[in-house]
C-alpha cells in the first residue's frame, strides 16, 4: 500500500465498496468468525505497510510530532470531531467525539466490520510509521462507546 493524498474517509469508502462483496463471499464460504479473522489480519498487515510508506515519503525523521501532523488527512471534511487533551513531545491525547467513519460504515451495512476496516488500523499504522510510537485506546464509537480515546506515547529508547 502506498501513501494516499485522498482524505482518508474517501479512501476508506472506496476500500469498503471493494471489500464488502469479498467479505460477504468469505462469510458464505468460511463463516463470519473466520472471515473476520482473515480480514482483520489482512487490514492490520496493510496498515503497517501504509505507515511505512508515509514515513518513507517524508524528508524529516519520524517523530510523534510528524506523525501527529498527518491527522488532518484523517479529519478532512469533518470526518472526525475531536478534543485535544494533551500535546507534548512524548504524548498526544485526544478524544474523538464524532466519527463519520462509523456513520459511513453503518450506511453501507458494514457496522459489524467497521472496527476492522478503520479502528483496527490505528495502532499498527503508527507502528509502521515509527515503531517507537504506541497507541493505547480502550474504546471506540465504532463499537458503541460515547467517544474514542486515543493516547499516543513514545516508547523510551
Amino acid at each position: 500500500m502506498s501513501k494516499t493524498d485522498l482524505p482518508i474517509l474517501e479512501q476508506r469508502r472506496i476500500e469498503a465498496n471493494i471489500i464488502k462483496p469479498i467479505f460477504e463471499e468469505m462469510v458464505a464460504e468460511l463463516g463470519a468468525d473466520k472471515a473476520k479473522d482473515i480480514l482483520g489480519t489482512a487490514i492490520r498487515k496493510d496498515a503497517v505497510k501504509q505507515g511505512k510508506a508515509y514515513a518513507e515519503s517524508q524528508a524529516e525523521p519520524t517523530s510523534l510530532s510528524s506523525f501527529h501532523s498527518l491527522l488532518p488527512q484523517w479529519t478532512a471534511g469533518g470526518a472526525l470531531e475531536l478534543d485535544i487533551l494533551k500535546e507534548t513531545e512524548d504524548a498526544i491525547d485526544y478524544n474523538v467525539t464524532r466519527c463519520r467513519y462509523a456513520e459511513m460504515y453503518k450506511e453501507m451495512g458494514l457496522s459489524e466490520i467497521g472496527h476492522l476496516l478503520s479502528c483496527g488500523r490505528d495502532g499498527t499504522f503508527c507502528n509502521g510509521y515509527d515503531p517507537k510510537i504506541n497507541l493505547e485506546r480502550t474504546q471506540t464509537i465504532m463499537q458503541g462507546a460515547s467517544h474514542c480515546d486515543f493516547r499516543y506515547t513514545v516508547k523510551p529508547e
